[in-house]
């Protein structure tokens, strides 16, 4: 007992140590700023970085509803289910120690961020494992759902961390998405996808955003309101992040709960929908992250669940529960930390948590081939 006691008293001198060296911007204040060689970042380099960032913009369409349709149009049966929104321009932020050492574009305009709603909605897992509304990540999601989404002797194998960790292969249809029609092979045709044998759940991720709005409107059962008021209340207000922020779900995705009709939101912007949101809200939810989940002095998300959401699934090192993490495997950046980890979307949206060098990185509208490259020698600067 004496032992526990003193881990628990040198881990609070810790993190106290830790909370106290990090700025947390109140709602609609300025953002204090810091200059580069305050923040210990060569400036000269950081302007090449910048002028990286603003040369290599997205090469889609700024129509969304265009680049969307454009960006999937190998899949069978493909269409717009939910809102869209034409896109602003190259913009991005860096933050050290919760300082702004610089920005660059529009920060304050409200954009698609297509998955790197996925972390967000990780989040809402998390928040209920934290409240226990569940018990384990590994409980089976049919324990908590008998409506059968779960049903089978395949589907019922699923639980929570395979949803998490997309390596679940869960066969069915929601919403009119069919899973075996999002992103299917390279090779083969329909009946080839369509009667493929699943994979065993937890052996093989497959990116597959039919499956994650599954994860979306399991978690909606859970919590059995709207994740975006679960999201407001939880995070985002106590983050000081703008009311200007929308989390969309697909047209007909209404569900009754408790009597009450709700609409299920999507997990990505694949077909539409997702989460709506500036560059300066999300560079909030990085530095949330970036502090253990700790905003100021008031715990949001615990230290247990962020490191079990940053850890590496067995089907991909470079995949957690719904993080992108730089560990050495196919999609490590070269010459960037390997414990740097981030949320990613299509047309190049990045939330990014240098945990090394005590940076959050906000970059919109990157051509998404160069995120490493961009990375890389905002890493040479330091």
């Amino acid at each position: 007992m004496k032992t526990l006691s003193i881990f628990f008293i040198a881990s609070l001198t810790f993190f106290q140590g830790t909370a106290q060296d990090y700025y947390f911007p109140e709602r609609n204040a300025n953002w204090e700023e810091i200059t580069p060689k305050e923040a210990g970042i060569d400036s000269e380099g950081l302007v090449d970085v910048i002028a990286f960032a603003k040369a290599n913009e997205y090469s889609g369409s700024r129509d969304l509803r265009i680049a969307i349709l454009e960006g999937f149009r190998r899949e069978p049966f493909h269409q717009i289910l939910g809102p869209t929104k034409k896109r602003g321009g190259p913009a991005g932020m860096i933050l050290k120690n919760g300082k702004l050492v610089a920005q660059w574009g529009d920060t304050e305009r409200v954009d698609m961020t297509f998955s790197v709603t996925k972390s967000f909605l990780s989040t809402m897992a998390g928040l209920a494992i934290d409240k226990n509304l569940i018990a384990s990540v590994d409980d089976p999601v049919k324990k908590y759902l008998w409506d059968g989404t779960f049903d089978g002797r395949h589907n019922s194998q699923i639980t929570w961390r395979h949803l998490l960790q997309q390596n679940s292969a869960w066969q069915g249809i929601l919403w009119g998405g069919k899973d075996w029609a999002d992103r299917p092979p390279r090779e083969g045709d329909l009946d080839d996808w369509q009667y493929a044998a699943p994979k065993t759940p937890g052996t093989v991720m497959e990116y597959n955003d039919v499956r994650v709005n599954v994860l979306s409107y399991s978690l909606l059962n859970v919590w059995r309101k709207p994740l975006p008021q679960v999201l407001k209340e939880e995070i985002m207000d106590k983050i000081g992040a703008s009311t200007a922020w929308r989390w969309h779900g697909y047209e007909d995705a209404w569900v009754e709960v408790d009597g009450i009709q709700m609409k299920s939101v999507t997990g990505g912007g694949h077909s539409g929908a997702g989460l709506f949101i500036s560059a300066k809200d999300m560079a909030r939810f990085g530095l949330l992250f970036l502090n253990d989940g700790v905003w100021n002095t008031e715990r949001l998300i615990s230290s247990e669940w962020i490191q079990d959401a940053i850890a590496p699934s067995k089907p991909n090192v470079n995949y957690g529960f719904m993080w992108w993490l730089n560990k050495k495997g196919p999609r490590h950046w070269e010459q960037v930390g390997e414990d740097v980890y981030y949320a990613a979307g299509f047309g190049g949206n990045f939330i990014i948590v240098d945990r090394a060098h005590d940076l959050v990185v906000v970059t919109r509208w990157l051509e998404p081939s160069k995120i490493g490259e961009f990375m890389a020698k905002l890493t040479k600067t330091l």
